[in-house]
C-alpha cells in the first residue's frame, strides 16, 4: 500500500493582492480562518506567506510570529506550517537567511537558485541549513529547474551542504524544461518530494505528480481556478479538489503528525 500523500496548501503566495481575488487572506486573522478551513478540507500543511502594512511580501521575523500564533489557536498542531524565504525581488541571500536564522520555524522552504547559486552562497546555506537540522526544523528545498538539482548534488559532492535527502518541492512550468518528466529522467528526487503547477492546470500537473509517488502543493499562490475553470471561492475548495480526487484513485491523505515525518530528512 503507498504512503499517505501530504496535501500542502499555499494561500497567498508574494504577489497576489486582493484585486486578483477578494478572498485572498492576507492578516494574521484570515490566515488564520483560512487554515481552519484548509485543515477541514483535507491540507495538513500551510506553507506561509506574510506582508508588510502596505501588503507587501515581507520576510520579518516578528510578522511571522504574529501570524503564527494566529494559526496555532485557530488549529493548534492540526497543521505543519511552513514559512518561505522567499526573495521576490525583495530580499538578497543574507536577508533571507537571517530571517530564517532569528526565527528557526517549524518548516521553511528554501529555493536552490536564489540561495545556492555559487559555492559561496551554497556554504554559507549549507552552515544554515545545518543550524536548522540540528534544531530540529524541517527545511524543503524549492527546485525551478533540472539544471537546480544537478547544482545541489554538486554542492553535496563538495561537502558545502548536508549530505542528506531534504524533501524537495519540484515546480512545474515556472521555468522551460520544468517537467515532471525532465526532474525525474535526473533520477529519482527523494523519498519526500512535493509538486506544485501554476494556472488552472495546477491540479491536474499535481496529481500527476502523486500518481508517480509525490506529495501535492494547491493554492492561490499557484493558481485561483478549480479543474473545470470556475473561480475557486477559496483556498479550502482547491484543497478539497485535490483531496476528493486522490481519494478516488484509492490514495489516504496525511495527516499532520504523518507529514512531520515524511518531511523529516532521510540520510
Amino acid at each position: 500500500m503507498s504512503e499517505p500523500v501530504i496535501v500542502a496548501v499555499a494561500p497567498n503566495g508574494a504577489r497576489r493582492t486582493a484585486a486578483d481575488h477578494p478572498a485572498l487572506p492576507l492578516t494574521p486573522e484570515a490566515l488564520a480562518r483560512e487554515a481552519v478551513a484548509c485543515a477541514a478540507a483535507g491540507a495538513c500543511m500551510f506553507h506561509l506567506h506574510v506582508r508588510d502594512d502596505a501588503g507587501r511580501h515581507s520576510l520579518d521575523p516578528g510578522r511571522y510570529r504574529e501570524a503564527i500564533s494566529a494559526i496555532r489557536d485557530a488549529v493548534g498542531d492540526t497543521l505543519l506550517i511552513q514559512i518561505t524565504s522567499e526573495a521576490a525581488g525583495c530580499y538578497g541571500p543574507e536577508e533571507q537567511r537571517d530571517s530564517v536564522r532569528t526565527l528557526m520555524p517549524e518548516a521553511v522552504s528554501l529555493a536552490i537558485r536564489e540561495l545556492m547559486p555559487d559555492r559561496e552562497q551554497a556554504r554559507e546555506t549549507g552552515l544554515l541549513l545545518r543550524a536548522l537540522l540540528e534544531a530540529g526544523c524541517l527545511p524543503q528545498l524549492i527546485v525551478y529547474h533540472p539544471d537546480d538539482l544537478r547544482r545541489y548534488r554538486q554542492w553535496q559532492a563538495e561537502g558545502l551542504v548536508p549530505d542528506v535527502s531534504l524533501p524537495l518541492l519540484l515546480v512545474l512550468g515556472r521555468f522551460p524544461g520544468g517537467t515532471l518528466e525532465n526532474f525525474l529522467r535526473e533520477g529519482c528526487p527523494g523519498p519526500n518530494w512535493m509538486a506544485c503547477a501554476f494556472g488552472e492546470q495546477q491540479l491536474t500537473a499535481v496529481l500527476d505528480a502523486a500518481a508517480k509517488g509525490g506529495h501535492v502543493r494547491v493554492g492561490f499562490e499557484n493558481g485561483l481556478e478549480l479543474p473545470d475553470g470556475r473561480r475557486a471561492p477559496g483556498n479550502a475548495a482547491l484543497v478539497e479538489a485535490a483531496a476528493h480526487a486522490l481519494r478516488s484513485r484509492g490514495q489516504s491523505l496525511a495527516d499532520a503528525a504523518t507529514c512531520r515525518a515524511l518531511m523529516r530528512p532521510v540520510a
